[in-house]
């Protein structure tokens, strides 16, 4: 896949007006931080979120930040904010990395196969975690982590220390934390009133609710005056 380059411009104008200024532009606000070099306010393309994120690699793509007299340097999209009724970007956080020294990311988790107790038992499978956090080199970072559920049957799980990752990367997980698990389906069971008598065949039930008893003391009566 193609390199992706982000340009970024510096920013001096700070506050709800400036960013305003910029949208209006087609620009966001931005901050990119980490590494050596001390933290610096930017200003990018929001569509270049969109092509980072819908990448293969999505929020763990290594891309390279083209700061305006400063040249490239890799980081990744750290952070962004969205607009909760347009869904447009209103601001990112870059994280600048160096491509010989490990940083933890989270990888998303990929479910293989048709586990058996969905298959043959008729359960269901419930992913607990979608993501599990790695410590690597930038360059090692995997699209995703697979987990082979074919063999779980009812009430079976796979939990962190039964996934298998290649040998670069370090699981930052508990090791008993469960990742997917296989549980039966439950019935609705609809319980009797205790003392109730069946209505008779032909007999129309009656609605009559059961008393609710509640606890405590019973409300006492005012003394007479």
């Amino acid at each position: 896949m193609a390199e992706i380059v982000v340009n970024a411009e510096g920013r001096t104008d700070r506050g709800k007006n400036a960013a305003r200024r910029l949208r209006v532009k087609g620009l966001i606000p931005a901050v990119v931080y980490g590494g050596k070099g001390e933290a610096l306010a930017v200003s990018v393309d929001p569509k270049m979120l969109q092509k980072v994120l819908r990448s293969e690699t999505g929020r763990n793509t290594i891309l390279k930040l083209d700061l305006a007299g400063e040249g490239q340097t890799s980081a990744i999209l750290k952070q962004w904010q969205v607009d909760p009724v347009k869904e447009n970007f209103l601001h990112a956080d870059f994280y600048r990395v160096a491509m010989d020294v490990a940083l933890r990311v989270k990888v998303p988790v990929a479910v293989k196969g048709e586990a058996r107790g969905v298959k043959v038992d008729g359960g269901i499978l419930e992913l607990i975690m979608r993501a599990i956090e790695v410590e690597c080199l930038p360059g090692d970072i995997p699209e995703r982590i697979e987990i082979d559920v074919t063999d779980l049957g009812i009430n079976d799980a796979l939990r962190i220390s039964d996934v298998v990752v290649n040998a670069k990367l370090k699981v930052m997980e508990d090791a008993d934390q469960v990742v997917v698990h296989v549980i039966a389906v439950k019935e609705e069971v609809v319980a009797a009133v205790p003392g109730a008598v069946p209505a008779a065949e032909g007999e129309a039930a009656t609605g009559t609710e059961p008393e609710v008893m509640k606890k405590g003391k019973k409300d006492e009566e005012p003394a007479p005056g």
